[in-house]
Parts: C-alpha cells; structure tokens; sequence
C-alpha cells in the first residue's frame, strides 16, 4: 500500500520502519529535522509537510503529542488525502478528541480508526505493539494488513473513541498494578526479603501481574526490565502522568469513582514534579523506597 505516516519520533519512527520492512511505501513527516534523518535511513520517504504524506496515499498515520496536534494535523492532511483512504490515529489522546476527528474524517469522505498503542519503545522497535482500534468495521478491515506489519495484537474495541476508551482504562490500572508492585519490593526490603525471592513466589502466586513478570522495577529479576538499565524509559513517567490525567478527565466527564487512579495521577505528579519525568515509569520504585 501507499502509506503516509505524521509524527516520526520514538514511537512513529520505528513503526513507519516496520511499514517498510513490510513492502510498504511509505511518505513520513515530522517537524524534528533529526528524527526525518533516521526515517529516511530505514527508507522512508521524508516530506515537506504533513499534507504532503497524505496526498494520494490509501492509509495516513498519525503519531503525535496531545488531542490538539492531532486535531490540528488532522484537519490539514484531510483534505490532501483521497476519498475512501483511511486516517489512523494513534496518538494516545482525549475520547473527545479522537470523536472530534472521525467526524472531521467522515465529513471529508474518509474512514478513520483511533488506534493508540500498547508495548512502548520496545514494541514499536520490535512490531510486538497491541493496537486498540476504534471505529466502523470497514476501517479496520482497512487498516488491519497495516496494523500487522507494526504489532501482534490488533483488537477491534468498537465505535469511534472506543480505542482511546480502552486505552486510558488500560494504563490507569498499570499504573495502579506498578506502584503496588514498587510498594511491595520497598517493604521485602525493609523486611529483609531479597527481590529475587519475592519475585519467585509472586511471580508463580496471586500477586502475579504484567508489572512484574515483564517490567519488575527491582533490579535482577528480570534482566530485560528498565530496572536493570539505570530506568531508561520504556515508556517515560511523564507519559505516564499524561495518560492518568486522561483517565482523571474521562472519569469526570462520565462521573465515573477512580479513587485509586486518582491516587496514582497524585503519585505520579509528585515524581514527575520531584524531576522523575524522563525516567520509566517504574522509577517511581525510588520515591516509595525512601
């Protein structure tokens, strides 16, 4: 397929790598001069600007900060693309913004997905991602030979905004699942249990979680986990803080109780404002260890 890709970064560079690894030509945008050097090194073509990946191309992707930019990128490249293409998001952004742009898509004549991503650094380096999709059926059957190319898991969640849905409710409960899983090596520690132990009986018990057979935040257990790299980020606690504070925003719009979200976003603002921002979430094992 021709593909236009907008927002090479860490996560949108390497997955608009895989693309072409995948026999895709792929046309890619991004406003940071360095990250369209390394773009064009894994063969993707760099252009001038974000309408100009979109034109003529069957699937534009976008990777981008916050609902802003991809309402703002959104509503410059619908325009430049064909009628029937398909725009994926997968930016992890409000449900109200995701909203907002399937109907700017649909109005223009283009189907959409919100596809944001589950698997960080890792998963885009390695097309391991999980995309939770949402939008018509005829979408994601569209975008699915696509999808595959940069990850293993591809789940149709729903309607529009579904995605984004499942993704806020995913990372309120890891962040809750990390910082109890912190707590919990803090305390062996001052009880004088090694972290390889706990990590033994957890692992094989009813404290088992993602958290911590694949991302412990002691060092040693798990030699692949950012503990065991000085907590270079996987996935950054400033990410993290962002993701929470969607999930604050969703809760209030739709009165929904998350007292214990509420208190992860709490933590993880404290880290954040203590300088933790740019180290993986899982640092935050630093602050509940003092």
């Amino acid at each position: 397929m021709k593909i236009g890709f907008v927002g090479l970064g860490n996560m949108g560079g390497p997955m608009a790598a895989n693309l072409v690894k995948a026999g895709h030509a792929v046309a890619g945008h991004d406003v940071v001069p360095a990250a369209l050097e390394v773009a064009r090194a894994a063969g993707v073509s760099t252009v001038t600007d974000a309408a100009a990946a979109a034109a003529g191309a069957d699937l534009v992707f976008t990777m981008l900060p916050a609902g802003e930019h991809v309402r703002a990128v959104h509503a410059a490249i619908a325009p430049a693309m064909r009628a029937g293409a398909t725009l994926v998001d997968c930016s992890t952004i409000d449900v109200a913004s995701a909203r907002a742009v399937h109907a700017l898509a649909a109005g223009r004549g283009l189907a959409s997905l919100d596809a944001p991503v589950s698997g960080g650094v890792a998963g885009a380096s390695g097309a391991t991602l999980t995309f939770m999709c949402g939008g018509a059926d005829a979408a994601f059957a569209a975008a699915r030979p696509a999808l595959e190319a940069m990850g293993k898991r591809i789940v149709h969640c729903g309607g529009p905004g579904a995605g984004q849905a499942a993704k806020v409710c995913n990372n309120m409960m890891l962040a809750a699942h990390m910082i109890v899983t912190c707590e919990a090596f803090a305390l062996a520690d001052k009880l004088g249990l090694s972290a390889q132990s706990l990590f033994d009986v957890s692992s094989a018990a009813s404290g088992q979680s993602w958290s911590l057979t694949s991302y412990c935040p002691a060092p040693g257990p798990v030699p692949a986990s950012p503990a065991n790299r000085g907590y270079k980020p996987g996935f950054a606690a400033a990410l993290m803080l962002k993701d929470l504070r969607l999930a604050l925003a969703a809760a209030s719009e739709t009165g929904a109780k998350i007292p214990i979200g509420a208190k992860a976003a709490e933590l993880y603002e404290s880290f954040v404002a203590e300088g933790g921002g740019g180290i993986d979430f899982s640092g935050i094992i630093k602050a509940v260890s003092r």
